[in-house]
């Protein structure tokens, strides 16, 4: 349900998406995901809150509408290389986290610890198809023979993109282009071929 939906009649004012995406990431790094309302959002970017509720049912998808729209749900292309797709896999984290979502990551997190439908919402709408375009890339790359074909490719998957989500989340490391390649690189090695 995260692709807003689609209906006869008035077409879809499609400029309304990044007002959309900017209210949600700035009202969760400055005030939380309690604070977030359809009708909060709708005035923040001068619409009419039914334009919002004909495209997010709730507000938990209006949220994780802005998560993918900062970092992607297909982050794995495929280019014919397993390195270069987790290269660009990678790449739409530090993109999408030095962004507001950067800012809004920790709270956000916190929040979906209490609440569990939240949680849900974001892990299927957000997690479940960014990590369903990485599970093809690892799986075309055992095809092409680049990496084992018994790769534990979940666990790879969390060795990939764990050390984004925690600098993120603690700030204690910067997110950069060099640990970009050490990490893809490092994956790479523990998947190889021996």
């Amino acid at each position: 349900m995260l692709t807003p939906k689609l209906r006869l009649g008035r077409p879809v004012d499609r400029s309304i998406d990044r007002a959309v995406v900017d209210a949600v990431l700035l009202e969760l790094k400055h005030r939380g995901y309690h604070s977030i309302t359809m009708e909060g959002i709708s005035r923040k970017i001068g619409r009419a809150r039914a334009s919002l509720y004909r495209r997010w049912p709730s507000k938990r998808h209006l949220v994780a509408y802005a998560v993918v729209s900062e970092l992607g749900a297909h982050p794995s292309p495929d280019t014919g290389s397993l390195r270069l797709d987790l290269t660009r896999t990678v790449e739409t984290l530090i993109t999408g986290f030095q962004g507001a979502l950067g800012s809004a990551l920790a709270g956000l997190v916190g929040e979906m610890a209490d609440d569990p439908v939240l949680a849900r919402t974001i892990r299927k709408e957000v997690l479940a198809k960014r990590r369903r375009s990485i599970r093809a890339a690892f799986r075309r790359g055992m095809k092409r023979g680049e990496i084992r074909s018994d790769v534990n490719v979940e666990l790879f998957m969390d060795m990939l993109t764990a050390p984004f989500y925690f600098r993120a989340l603690f700030g204690h490391g910067k997110l950069s282009a060099m640990m970009v390649e050490t990490v893809v690189d490092t994956v790479l090695r523990g998947a190889a071929v021996r």
